[in-house]
């Protein structure tokens, strides 16, 4: 154990055993690797010939099923620290995402998250790594900013993701080329823009937006693309604080032209309307751009009633504050779009959206427009109806809310 280059040769032969078959002696095979590479940190070779082993083990037939939590852990910690000391191997940071790729993510990795997401953003600095490298890191860092609390996406955003990610962008729009670097950079940021206004300011402060139309104008066909930038747009529309940057004419023109958008099914017209219903709703005095306000208005009316409230949906609320904010703004379009958003989601994922809707008291706002007229009312009403049908068990709720 102790010699690395019989230990290298021993690891050269556990990767090929483990990448043609299932070995019969994982657990012996496991602490075997981990310890050579626990004792040889600064041997490239050892890491890369026991991260490859640890990859193939894990992968191959149930064995990640039958890793208990302390093993887990010594695992992924061994494969960090080796990543940290050879950042600049693209075959160790291969190795090394790949593997952790095959766990939780981002809960199994949360006692080096700091770490990981540090490393990957040194993988993603352009410096000496290859395409696929950038491509698997890049992939991980959105899994590790997705489904986490604020406080993850505030250091992510400390970190200089939101930076790192718009420079991506930025030497890929210099080559006109529109890859899976770009598209997962712009919902990485979607990612970390959720309900987190530092990171929002961080993308504006950035020339966000100069990229945003830069992209639209030079990929307007990129479906998947557009999808994600006007995700993240709708990020920043929902920050008070923030609007107000977003009162610009090329800017509410684009998102204009948008509504009329049927790229990805509803979901770039849906998002553009979310960004114009969050825009209008500061009312009209904040209203600074040449373009009529009424025409945006009346344009973003038919736009919402020509959606199939049907629809599935390729988007993922984990809660419904800033739509439930639009029930209390006394402006009709952004009501609407808010009554029908409810409506959709609750119609479509009852049993993902019913149970949020009520938890998070969208009760107690639809019910006043119950009482309203048109579509908002139908749309409410729809809204309300699917929560009391989905959740008739509890009698509590719905005896305060008699229709």
């Amino acid at each position: 154990m102790d010699r690395s280059e019989l230990l290298e040769k021993i690891l050269n032969d556990l990767f090929h055993l483990h990448r043609a078959e299932e070995g019969s002696k994982n657990d012996y095979s496991l602490q075997l690797i981990l310890e050579g590479m626990k004792r040889h940190l600064g041997e490239k070779h050892v890491q890369i010939s026991g991260s490859a082993s640890l990859f193939y083990i894990i992968r191959n037939g149930n064995n990640k099923e039958k890793i208990n939590y302390v093993l887990r852990n010594e695992i992924l910690g061994t494969l960090v620290k080796a990543m940290q000391v050879h950042i600049q191997d693209s075959t160790m940071m291969r190795n090394g995402c790949l593997t952790i790729c095959l766990f939780r993510i981002p809960q199994d990795v949360l006692f080096v998250y700091e770490t990981l997401v540090s490393i990957i953003l040194q993988i993603l600095s352009g410096e000496g790594h290859d395409d696929f490298v950038e491509r698997v890191a890049i992939y991980l860092l959105n899994s590790l900013a997705c489904q986490v609390e604020g406080k993850q996406k505030i250091l992510i955003g400390e970190m200089g993701a939101i930076e790192r990610m718009l420079l991506l962008i930025m030497l890929r729009l210099a080559r006109r080329e529109c890859d899976d670097v770009m598209e997962i950079a712009w919902s990485t940021m979607w990612n970390v823009t959720d309900e987190t206004p530092e990171n929002c300011k961080r993308f504006l402060d950035g020339n966000g937006m100069g990229l945003f139309l830069s992209c639209l104008r030079t990929f307007p066909e990129k479906a998947e693309l557009l999808r994600n930038m006007m995700g993240l747009l709708g990020n920043v529309a929902e920050c008070e604080v923030l609007r107000s940057q977003l009162m610009n004419q090329d800017f509410i023109t684009v998102f204009n032209e948008l509504l009329d958008s049927t790229q990805d099914n509803i979901e770039v017209s849906y998002n553009a309307a979310g960004v114009l219903s969050h825009i209008l709703s500061d009312g009209a005095n904040s209203w600074k751009v040449e373009t009529p306000r009424s025409a945006v208005v009346s344009k973003l009316e038919s736009s919402i009633l020509r959606w199939d409230v049907n629809s599935q949906r390729n988007i993922n609320y984990r809660s419904f504050q800033p739509i439930l904010r639009l029930l209390t703004v006394d402006i009709e379009v952004c009501q609407l779009w808010a009554s029908w958003a409810l409506a959709n989601l609750t119609t479509v994922y009852p049993d993902k959206y019913c149970e949020l809707l009520k938890n998070e008291m969208g009760l107690e706002l639809l019910k006043p427009l119950l009482d309203s007229t048109g579509h908002v009312k139908q749309y409410a009403t729809m809204a309300f109806e699917n929560v009391r049908n989905e959740l008739t068990s509890d009698f509590d709720t719905f005896n305060n809310f008699v229709l």
